[in-house]
């Protein structure tokens, strides 16, 4: 059983994400998504200095979304076939709701930028978790939106970048298990050096 939400440890056990493309709605109420995102943003922060923010898109802000998708494309790829103009169409239309998470670290900071880049990692995984453990099932994507300079203009100040869109609504199908890694291929024992 996938979303086990008899325990937080049964929850971490069978937490498994969802594919976007496939969700139904609805997604969450407003309330309900202003819950998840004040429960994402409670993670470490060296420096409190959130170096993140979350931009949520509304249902009537996808067709905008949709046609930013495609001029975007249509910029950094003029030989696109209608077909991959029309996933990028798609992906804006995905159903639930919909955050933009961007990582905003604070420049000529002591605290270093990749950790600032990890508490936004940080953000997107509890945003994940509160998702789950409310009922819904989220999805964090990135591809080429998350990359292309269009598209981050549109979401993200100087030296911000997105880190990633990340959907929350209900699969269209069963969740079927992943591969997961070993333990013993990536959990190992520090060998101190000798003196």
């Amino acid at each position: 059983m996938f979303n086990d939400l008899s325990s937080p440890l049964d929850l971490l056990r069978t937490r498994r994400s969802g594919k976007p493309r496939e969700f139904v709605g609805p997604g969450p109420n407003e309330a309900e998504l202003g819950e998840m995102l004040r429960l994402a943003s409670r993670v470490p922060d060296h420096g409190k200095l959130s170096p993140w923010r979350l931009v949520t898109v509304g249902a009537d802000q996808r067709d905008a979304l949709g046609i930013l998708f495609r001029k975007a494309l249509a910029a950094s790829d003029p030989c696109a076939s209608p077909a991959h103009h029309q996933a990028a169409d798609d992906f804006a239309h995905f159903a639930g709701a919909l955050v933009v998470l961007v990582s905003a670290p604070v420049p000529n900071h002591k605290i270093p930028v990749w950790e600032q880049e990890l508490s936004c990692g940080a953000v997107a995984m509890n945003l994940l978790l509160a998702a789950t453990a409310m009922g819904f099932v989220p999805g964090w994507l990135t591809g080429w939106y998350s990359f292309d300079e269009t598209v981050r203009r549109a979401f993200c100040g100087e030296g911000e970048r997105i880190a990633g869109f990340i959907f929350i609504g209900h699969p269209g199908r069963p969740l079927e298990e992943r591969p997961r890694p070993q333990h013993d291929q990536i959990v190992s024992r520090w060998n101190a050096p000798a003196d």
